[in-house]
Parts: C-alpha cells; sequence; structure tokens
C-alpha cells in the first residue's frame, strides 16, 4: 500500500471508466492501466478496472497486463456476442447482455467481464447504466469486497439481473393496456402492431435471460477457477432471479397469444353479427321486392287489378309481413 503514494498516473485514457486497486476490501488508490498488472500479483489485492465503449489499443494495453486471451479480447471488441462463459488456463471471460427502455423502446447492450488471480476487468457496450453505483456499494461493503474478485463478478451480475426487472415492469404496462384494450373494443392495426412488437421484444429478452441463467448455473461449480466455494448461494440467488424473470416473460407471451386469439374472436363475432344483420334486412326486403316485381309483369287477367281496395291490400298486407319478420328477426337478436 506503501508504493500508492508514489504512483504516477496518467490522464484517463477514452473509454476508461475506471482503475481502482483494493487491499482486503479497502481503496488504495486510482491507477494507471499499465500498472495494474503489478498491482494484481501483489498479496491481498484486486485490480478493479471499468471500460466502456473502449478502442483497439486500450484493450490491447488491458490485455499485455493481464495477459488475456487474444479470442477474448476479440470478442470484447466486436460487442455482438449471446451470454455465455468461456474458461482459459488462468482466467474466465464472461458475457452478460444488458437490456433498458430508451425512448419507449427495448435497448440491449453488452458487458464483457475478465476475471483472473487479483484482477476484474469490465467491459460495457450499447445500452446499459454505469457500474459505478456497483463500485461505491461494493466499497461501502469492505468486508465483503475483501472476498475478492469472485464478489466483484456477483456484484456485476446481480446489477445487470436486477436492472431487468423495470424492464419486464415496463412491458407489463404495455401488455395491461392491450388486454384493456381488447375487452373494450376491437384490436387496429396500431395495437396489432404494438402487440407484435412487444412479443418480439419478449422473446429477444427471454434469449438473453435463458443463456445468463446458464452462466450463473456454471459459476456455482466448486471446480471453476477463482470462485469460492462460499460464493456459490450468492450465484444461486442471482440464478433465482433470473428464472423468475424467464418465468414473468412467458406469462406476458402467452398473455399477449391469449389477448390476440381474444381479439380475432371478437372480430369474427362482429362479422358474424354483421352478417346476421345484413341477411335479416335482406329478407325483410325481400317481400316487397318479390311483390313489386309481380305486379310489374303487366299481366291483364289479375283479379285483384278491379277491385277497388286491391292496392292498399297490397301495401297493407306487404308492411304487415314486413313488421312481422322484423319482429321475428329483432326476438332471435339478428337485429
Amino acid at each position: 500500500m506503501d508504493g500508492a503514494a508514489n504512483l504516477q498516473i496518467r490522464p484517463p485514457a477514452p473509454g476508461l471508466v475506471a482503475a481502482v486497486v483494493y487491499c482486503r476490501g479497502v481503496k488504495v488508490a486510482d491507477i494507471d492501466i499499465d500498472a495494474a498488472g503489478e498491482w494484481a500479483k501483489r498479496p491481498d489485492h484486486v485490480v478493479w478496472i471499468g471500460l466502456f465503449e473502449p478502442d483497439g489499443a486500450l484493450l490491447e494495453r488491458v490485455r499485455r497486463q493481464f495477459a488475456l486471451h487474444p479470442l477474448a479480447i476479440e470478442d470484447a471488441a466486436k460487442a455482438h456476442q449471446f451470454p455465455k462463459l468461456e474458461e482459459f488456463d488462468d482466467s474466465l471471460f464472461i458475457v452478460a447482455r444488458t437490456a433498458q427502455i430508451e425512448n419507449g423502446l427495448l435497448a440491449f447492450g453488452e458487458t464483457h467481464l475478465f476475471v483472473g488471480p487479483g484482477y476484474v476487468v469490465s467491459v460495457r457496450h450499447g445500452a446499459s447504466r454505469t457500474y459505478l453505483d456497483v463500485r461505491e456499494r461494493a466499497e461501502a461493503r469492505a468486508q465483503r469486497l475483501s472476498e475478492g474478485e469472485d464478489f466483484i463478478v456477483y456484484a456485476i451480475l446481480d446489477f445487470i439481473v436486477d436492472n431487468y426487472a423495470p424492464v419486464l415492469d415496463n412491458m407489463a404496462e404495455q401488455v395491461d393496456d392491450i388486454e384493456d384494450h381488447v375487452l373494450a373494443t376491437t384490436m387496429g392495426q396500431e395495437e396489432i402492431e404494438q402487440l407484435y412488437r412487444l412479443r418480439r421484444d419478449l422473446l429477444r429478452l427471454r434469449n438473453v435471460v435463458v443463456p445468463l441463467e446458464d452462466v450463473c448455473r456454471r459459476l456455482e461449480r466448486t471446480d471453476i477457477v477463482f470462485i469460492d466455494p462460499g460464493m456459490r448461494p450468492h450465484f444461486r440467488d442471482v440464478r433465482d432471479h433470473l428464472r423468475r424473470a424467464e418465468e414473468r416473460i412467458d406469462t406476458l407471451r402467452e398473455t399477449l397469444a391469449f389477448a390476440f386469439e381474444a381479439s380475432l374472436m371478437n372480430a369474427q363475432m362482429q362479422q358474424t353479427n354483421i352478417s346476421r344483420r345484413l341477411a335479416a334486412w335482406a329478407a325483410i326486403l325481400a317481400v316487397p321486392t318479390a311483390i313489386a316485381g309481380v305486379y310489374g309483369m303487366n299481366f291483364e287477367n289479375m283479379p285483384e287489378l278491379k277491385w277497388q281496395y286491391g292496392y292498399y291490400m297490397v301495401l297493407a298486407a306487404t308492411c304487415a309481413v314486413c313488421v312481422f319478420l322484423y319482429w321475428r328477426f329483432r326476438k332471435a337478436g339478428w337485429l
């Protein structure tokens, strides 16, 4: 710790959020990237570096300090990875996907974690909240932070998973609005587009949650390097949160499926009612049409043509039949 006073720190590199060394959970100093490897080799010291969308030069500096695997560095630079955990000789490479609601739309980001003896490097890409809050909470709990790099990994993963909850809350509100609209009236083009967008976003979110659950399951294994057996319950807790998120996603997707089916049934019922009304009015109008057609044939031998009240009786009979048909259709619920 006495070496911290003589440490020369360069100006922060573009993409560097924080580079801090801790000793038994207590912050020693902000350090330069090029000194991180030396600090990580000291007993009971842990270097925690946070990067946000770093360029290739910065990643290369980090790689040299901790002898990171080139394939892992390549993956961290691309930022188009699915959640996964890869084990190398003396390090772990973890990929987790973050999710946020930005301007009313679902946006995804990525976090890559390099974990090894005495160091944790987090690399953020895209939509995600800063991990400075995670760092501050960890620093306030020096006893927990003293557990080392596996606690830092747990804190970051737990933070990522907890931020799925407000995303799901936002989606749940939209699903409730769609349900209320389905019960009130038939869905229009705009509502149908919103429904399909929600189902697509929920599927995308599920494809993020499920692989991360497998990552946490693997972190529970005692044979994984750098993961203390005492941390297993913590990763199990994160996995439980992921499982609940997955169940909630499935529930929302099923609710949207039921809403769409209910909308289709409602539309079919309306079409059936319209068809019944049209058929009823067609039957009613067929009566005067048929009678007018008969009298329009201009036959000479029609007895009622010479009858004084024939015209009035035909009109009265026509009206009576139409009123009777209207009453019957009305009673049957067709009108």
